[in-house]
């Protein structure tokens, strides 16, 4: 059993960490600025998927999906603002600088992109219910939009 739950937190991982990375690197290349790319992003976005799994998990899957993501959205940005302290701030690296956005803290997040992060978690939350599904024999993913489900 522990071995599955290692090999399942593997696999989400790797390919949440993976989707996210090329997510990144196309955004980057479409904004020409490819040298800005840094594989601290893979490493942070792989950190990330797991916690943003176990928000469709956990406390209850009746939550309705908007909600889901916005949770995730916020852990996402929570993330990004730790991320950003200890890559930029303390270790000097300057691989993203927020300070030119409007409503930014410190320059590591902003509000632009921390709605944009919203949307992302929840295809990463559907994405990752689907997955287990068809690797691992999970049940069907079955979502709320709006309301809890009453059972």
């Amino acid at each position: 059993m522990i071995m599955r739950r290692l090999l399942r937190s593997l696999v989400l991982w790797v390919f949440g960490g993976t989707m996210y990375f090329l997510l990144e690197v196309g955004w980057k290349m479409a904004q020409g600025h490819p040298n800005e790319i840094s594989w601290t992003m893979l490493v942070l976005a792989a950190m990330i998927c797991i916690p943003l799994d176990q928000v469709n998990e956990h406390p209850s899957r009746n939550m309705p999906l908007w909600l889901q993501a916005v949770l995730g959205g916020m852990g996402i940005t929570a993330a990004e603002l730790v991320a950003g302290l200890v890559l930029n701030v303390w270790l000097g690296l300057g691989i993203w600088d927020y300070s030119n956005s409007s409503i930014n803290l410190c320059g590591q997040i902003c509000l632009t992109f921390a709605l944009m992060w919203v949307p992302v978690a929840g295809a990463g939350i559907v994405m990752f219910a689907w997955l287990r599904y068809w690797l691992y024999g999970e049940r069907r993913p079955e979502y709320v939009f709006w309301r809890r489900k009453h059972e």
